[in-house]
């Protein structure tokens, strides 16, 4: 059984949990039910994946989910250009987000790659 909290992919999206609700909570009153909510929901789902994909029994398994955690990655990252576009986040908090963001997709493809080669009995 593998520590999800020691692995440094759930240390980086815990980073940009972080920063995405610093910045979804100035989104406005009116977004209350609508993009702040669905970008609270994302960004939780990073994390989570990774968390369940590490309880599972195999490299395979975690793969799985490291690959849905990456498609909640996906819809932040989207939906904080939403947020840029209607002018709820600045263009220097969007880069910011959008650096951690292209950090972790590198971080998790890199262990999906590791843990193939794993699988596959390669180092």
């Amino acid at each position: 059984m593998r520590s999800y909290r020691n692995l440094d992919i759930w240390q980086k999206s815990l980073e940009i949990l972080r920063l995405v609700y610093n910045l979804s909570n100035k989104f406005p009153e009116s977004e209350k039910y609508g993009l702040t909510v669905q970008i609270k929901r994302a960004v939780v789902s990073i994390l989570s994946n990774i968390a369940e994909g590490s309880g599972r029994n195999s490299n395979q398994q975690m793969i799985n989910f490291l690959s849905i955690s990456k498609g909640s990655d996906f819809e932040v990252e989207a939906q904080l250009i939403i947020a840029f576009e209607l002018n709820y986040i600045t263009e220097s908090e969007l880069n910011e987000a959008l650096e951690l963001i292209d950090h972790y997709c590198r971080m998790n493809n890199n262990f999906q790659n590791y843990l193939t080669k794993k699988n596959n009995g390669t180092k």
